[in-house]
């Protein structure tokens, strides 16, 4: 079975940015109808992305909340960091400290996960 973990570290503010995150979901679309094991880490900048697409006018809200029981959960510091930690509790998303507060992306190396960044 193939393992694929998708970080997104995109922040919300341009139109490349969308860009990434509707790739991110196409590729997690994708792997869900292979079946794959899949994991979707929002991180850095990227814990933005919750609050934005929890809103129902936004381009991707669809999509979003056809994938949001796979999403693995946002980092618990950037969460913090950025000031959207209660936007993510809010939406019910995990938050993820298994690294220093962070997720631990060498944890996803060692059990086989092909990570990519977007």
């Amino acid at each position: 079975m193939t393992k694929i973990a998708i970080v997104v570290f995109s922040d919300t503010d341009t139109i490349e940015a969308l860009g990434k995150v509707s790739n991110a979901f196409m590729l997690a679309s994708e792997a869900i109808e292979h079946g794959d094991e899949l994991k979707i880490i929002f991180e850095g900048a990227g814990a933005k992305w919750i609050g934005e697409l929890e809103k129902e006018d936004h381009k991707l809200h669809g999509l979003y909340k056809g994938l949001k029981n796979n999403i693995t959960g946002v980092c618990s510091f950037c969460a913090q960091a950025f000031g959207v930690k209660s936007q993510i509790e809010k939406a019910g998303v995990p938050l993820i400290s298994e690294y220093k507060n962070h997720p631990s992306l060498r944890n996803l190396v060692v059990e086989g996960f092909q990570i990519i960044t977007f």
